[in-house]
């Protein structure tokens, strides 16, 4: 829903925004049927991260664009908290730099809807809803804090996380 507000405030505020709503749950709905024999809700919930990239990358391809990332430097660079080779999945990154409290400073100064910048931040993987902040066990801003200050309370935890999602970070092995 939120989505939906935001594309619907860009809209007004800028004339070459395109309206494509693509539903994409019967496709997801056939591949989990497919795989059923290879039940796990961890790889289903990635599947639907790599469903999006593929769908990204069709229309870019078809209108001689390229995918944007929008993933920032706690997720991408710190813990590591996208789906590899899905959101993880872009030609060029614009705010991969940023901390996410500086992406929400930016979300005020360009007065997008206060609704977007004040929601819990999700990754709309998962059936029920889970926010990042139950998937990851911290808030950002703890995560912000431990990336920076290494005698942080939060420092060994974020190191932890960091540690299992290291793989997605790393150049591939050869």
């Amino acid at each position: 829903d939120l989505s939906l507000k935001h594309l619907d405030w860009l809209k007004k505020n800028f004339d070459n925004v395109e309206t494509k709503i693509i539903e994409l749950d019967n496709v997801f709905q056939s591949f989990e049927n497919t795989m059923a024999d290879f039940n796990n809700s961890l790889a289903f919930a990635n599947s639907r991260s790599r469903l999006r990239m593929l769908t990204l990358y069709q229309i870019a391809q078809a209108n001689k664009g390229i995918v944007v990332g929008t993933g920032n430097k706690v997720e991408d660079f710190g813990v590591g908290f996208y789906t590899k080779y899905g959101d993880g999945g872009v030609d060029i990154s614009p705010i991969a730099d940023c901390t996410k409290t500086q992406i929400w400073k930016m979300g005020k100064n360009l007065g997008i809807l206060r609704e977007i910048i004040d929601a819990e931040p999700t990754d709309g993987l998962w059936d029920d809803g889970r926010t990042d902040v139950n998937q990851l066990g911290m808030s950002y801003q703890e995560l912000e804090e431990a990336m920076m200050n290494t005698s942080s309370k939060n420092y060994k935890k974020y190191l932890e996380i960091r540690k299992r999602n290291l793989h997605k970070m790393n150049p591939i092995p050869v």
